[in-house]
């Protein structure tokens, strides 16, 4: 049999990126008492992110279907909670556009179909999300998000932006449909296209701020890559509706007195008296929290990698982060809080360098909650739809589609499957649909494999060795780091091939991989992983890291971080020999 394929790549060429000019080393910025320094910058930087975060909160409250000024309390509360939690150091937290369609079918469902009396009773759910975060962190178990398939929290995300997208068509329109589901929107819709004629300033403005909105995003500019174009879109959005004299009932309504007047608290009495409510009430908490959970920890990973100063996060502090948080806001009437990509990414832009920029992210919105009442009552309805539909887009836009397939058609498949499910039945039933449909086309992979190379495994034997621990062996010699794999690597076993990664040792200068010929398999999840953690390394001072037996894996399309399975012609050859 040939020799092993060892490839090298030797990741400190990235390092340059903590190193000033002149080759010393850059301090990184801290949070806590350590980070006020830079608060010349983190000002500046909170005051942009709260220009985008006061409409971006208010239409996330709209789209699910609570009061408006609860999106502003959510993302107030969450930057004074973070800044002492921390867990991150850019990325800025409040209300989800996510999580908008599971917090409208929550009340509805709470409230047996009524957004008024379901509210308080979300509360409740929102607080116990909270209270098991906090749980899990105290397990650690934020580390197992990494079992969650890619394409299926791809596929989640998806159907979330379709969702959202429809969910804004009364909004745009200017009407109240009796339905609230998607699909009873659009059944509804047809029957109420006659009442555009009634109100056709509504219509003109939201579709005038979406095509302005898809326009500027299509721009190149300085300007809008520290200022998103949802913050010009509202304004001027807002400056339209006030020239043109938009009714009062398109707009937002925020009460004359927030603080004592405008705050729902949670109804636990009618929670813990009635429980025919106790099933719907768990089915969402823990909806709550694996969706939270999963895209919070996705989007701190996502920000990691643009922050300048190449900081890594730490995901279980965070789940602690956004556990109190969770408390906290629906305490005080407000929606769910997770980070958010659009406003940690306008955070970066503007020089933030510590959640000291969130601290500061909901002073100002608290000033404007307090002193500009009148300018975000001015805020139509029909423009915050637009932000939203736009938003809901990016989560469904044809190119993730496309780039799903480039992975390769499997990861498509368990895409598709993730996102048709979710919209059909809820998020939870897509969520567990696509890892259903993950593990079916794993096990198809593994047991094709085996049956090429003729092995007398069984079946049974080869699928279940998805869920045991890859990992033969660890040892260190001669300052080498070696780590033997010998199963599939796959995201139903990457939390013992993590564990193997981290516990690298201080004195090891150089990191062995070893993939022996039981790796039958690499999936994408696992893949991405892997690279993710190659391209990172150089953050925690690992050396040259080596591949040996990569050469028998062959990728299945070009991409990147698609599936690899067992080079089985190559091996049947070898030993014919």
């Amino acid at each position: 049999m040939s020799q092993p394929h060892c490839e090298s790549l030797n990741s400190t060429n990235n390092s340059s990126s903590t190193l000033a000019s002149n080759g010393s080393p850059i301090e990184k910025p801290q949070n806590g008492i350590a980070g006020l320094k830079h608060w010349k910058h983190d000002i500046v930087a909170g005051f942009v992110v709260a220009l985008i975060s006061l409409p971006f909160s208010l239409g996330i409250a709209v789209a699910s279907g609570a009061p408006p000024i609860t999106g502003i309390t959510s993302a107030i509360i969450a930057g004074f909670v973070l800044p002492f939690l921390g867990g991150s150091y850019v990325t800025i937290s409040g209300p989800a556009a996510g999580l908008a369609p599971v917090l409208m079918a929550g009340m509805l469902t709470l409230g047996h179909g009524n957004l008024a009396s379901g509210y308080p009773l979300l509360l409740v759910a929102i607080f116990f999300a909270g209270i098991l975060q906090i749980l899990l962190y105290r397990f650690k178990m934020a580390r197992y998000a990494a079992i969650f398939p890619a394409p299926v929290v791809e596929g989640m995300l998806c159907a979330i932006g379709l969702m959202i997208i429809v969910k804004q068509i009364p909004l745009i329109e200017g009407t109240t449909f009796h339905e609230k589901d998607v699909f009873g929107i659009l059944r509804e819709f047809p029957s109420q296209l006659p009442t555009i004629l009634d109100h056709p300033l509504v219509i003109e403005l939201g579709l005038f701020s979406l095509v302005m909105i898809f326009g500027l995003s299509m721009i190149q500019s300085p300007v809008l890559k520290v200022v998103p174009p949802l913050v010009f879109v509202v304004v001027i959005g807002s400056a339209l509706a006030w020239f043109l004299g938009l009714e009062s009932k398109y707009l937002v309504q925020i009460p004359a007195n927030p603080l004592s007047h405008g705050i729902v608290t949670p109804d636990f009495k009618t929670i813990f008296q009635d429980s025919s409510l106790w099933l719907s009430c768990a089915t969402l908490v823990l909806t709550l929290t694996m969706i939270d959970g999963v895209e919070s920890l996705a989007t701190i990973a996502a920000i990691d990698k643009i922050d300048p100063y190449k900081r890594r996060s730490n995901p279980n502090r965070t789940l602690l982060a956004m556990g109190v948080s969770n408390i906290a806001s629906s305490l005080a009437g407000g929606l769910t809080i997770i980070p958010g990509g659009v406003k940690s990414t306008a955070n970066i832009m503007a020089g933030g360098k510590t959640q000291w920029a969130n601290f500061y992210n909901a002073c100002f919105l608290l000033g404007m909650l307090l002193f500009l009442r009148d300018i975000i009552n001015l805020f139509p309805y029909p423009v915050l739809a637009a932000v939203l539909i736009f938003t809901g887009y990016k989560l469904c836009k044809p190119s993730i589609w496309i780039h799903m397939y480039k992975i390769g058609p499997e990861q498509l498949a368990v895409f598709s499957v993730t996102a048709v499910v979710t919209i059909f039945t809820d998020l939870l039933v897509g969520i567990f649909a696509g890892i259903f449909a993950k593990y079916l086309v794993t096990a198809w992979n593994v047991v094709s494999i085996e049956r090429q190379l003729q092995s007398n495994r069984s079946w049974l034997v080869s699928i279940s060795s998805l869920f045991q621990d890859p990992i033969s062996k660890v040892e260190l010699q001669d300052r080498i780091f070696h780590v033997y794999a010998e199963g599939p690597l796959c995201c139903f076993n990457v939390l013992a091939f993590s564990r193997a990664l981290e516990s690298v040792p201080a004195e090891a200068n150089t990191i062995r991989l070893h993939f022996g010929e039981g790796v039958r398999l690499i999936d994408h999840t696992t893949r991405e992983n892997l690279l993710s953690w190659i391209d990172e390394s150089h953050v925690v001072g690992i050396h040259p890291i080596e591949l040996v037996g990569w050469g028998r894996m062959t990728p299945r399309t070009m991409h990147i971080s698609s599936m690899c399975v067992l080079d089985t012609e190559h091996i049947l050859a070898a030993g014919m020999d």
